[in-house]
C-alpha cells in the first residue's frame, strides 16, 4: 500500500464514520504506512486498529472476521498464531491485481461497522 493509498483510505473513513474511530493502513508486511485516531476515539482503539490491520495483512485470511471464524472451534490453532494478531472484526486485507498489498484496520465502533468502513476505505483507495 502506498502512502497516497493509505491517506485516501483514511480520508474516506473520516467522511462517513458514524462515530470516532481509529484507523491504521499497513503495507503487506503489516507495517504502518499511515494511521489516525479521530478526536474522541478511545485511546486503545489506535492499537486495536493497528493490530487488526497487521493481522489482515499477514494472515492467510482476507479479514480478521474470516480468521476468527476459521479458528473459532480450535483453541489449539488459535494458540499457534502470532501473539500480535487480533481476532476482533474490522481488519481487511487490500489487494491490487490479486496481490495482497496491505490492509486497513478500523476500531471504535461495533465490529461489523468497523469492517464495513475498512472495506469502503480500501475501495476508495482504488484497491480491492
Amino acid at each position: 500500500m502506498t502512502h497516497e493509498q493509505a491517506l485516501a483510505a483514511i480520508r474516506a473513513i473520516l467522511e462517513v464514520a458514524a462515530g470516532p474511530v481509529s484507523i491504521a493502513a499497513v503495507d503487506d508486511h503489516g507495517e504502518v504506512v499511515a494511521c489516525l485516531a479521530m478526536d474522541g476515539a478511545a485511546r486503545d482503539t489506535l492499537e486495536n486498529a493497528r493490530r487488526k490491520a497487521y493481522t489482515a495483512a499477514r494472515s492467510d485470511a482476507t479479514s480478521t472476521r474470516a480468521l476468527a471464524e476459521k479458528v473459532h472451534a480450535s483453541p489449539t490453532e488459535l494458540a499457534s498464531f502470532d501473539p500480535a494478531f487480533s481476532f476482533f472484526h474490522g481488519g481487511v486485507a487490500a489487494f491490487s491485481a490479486d496481490r495482497r498489498v496491505g490492509a486497513v484496520g478500523v476500531s471504535g465502533l461495533p465490529g461489523a461497522e468497523d469492517e464495513r468502513l475498512a472495506v469502503a476505505a480500501i475501495a476508495a483507495a482504488g484497491l480491492e
